[in-house]
């Protein structure tokens, strides 16, 4: 398929998901960046946030806490140990989500793991408020 590259997603237990990617927006630790095929080879690691995927069928948006990114020419796989399509999450699954953040808060020992865990209550809410 021309113009396209194979995206998983994949947790500890298992692959998530894995389709082939027209283009996917990741929430690199420098800053967002967009993944193209034939993309420069790249390794990131993941702050909390929505990755953004589109196939030639549809668009999904997917909640990451954190993980990494590795990139090639060909593939995109994104190693995370919690995330879900914003879409099919369920309101009870946001409000674990939000409590385990709000407990690695209280016990966040860095400004650096501070930071972290604001930014994904900051993405948790904003999810709240969508799915409201």
């Amino acid at each position: 398929m021309a113009g396209t590259f194979k995206f998983e997603l994949v947790s500890p237990e298992r692959i998530l998901m894995s389709v082939d990617a027209e283009q996917v927006l990741l929430p690199g630790a420098e800053g967002l960046f967009t993944v193209f095929v034939d993309h420069a080879p790249v390794i990131s690691s993941l702050i909390p946030g929505v990755i953004h995927l589109t196939t030639a069928d549809a668009k999904t948006a997917i909640y990451v806490n954190s993980g990494f990114a590795e990139v090639t020419g060909d593939q995109v796989t994104v190693l995370a140990e919690r995330a879900f399509i914003v879409e099919e999450v369920d309101p009870r699954q946001l409000d674990d989500e939000m409590d385990a953040a709000q407990k690695a808060l209280d016990e966040a020992d860095t400004d650096e793991a501070r930071r972290h865990v604001n930014r994904a209550i900051e993405e948790l809410k904003a999810l709240v408020s969508e799915k409201a």
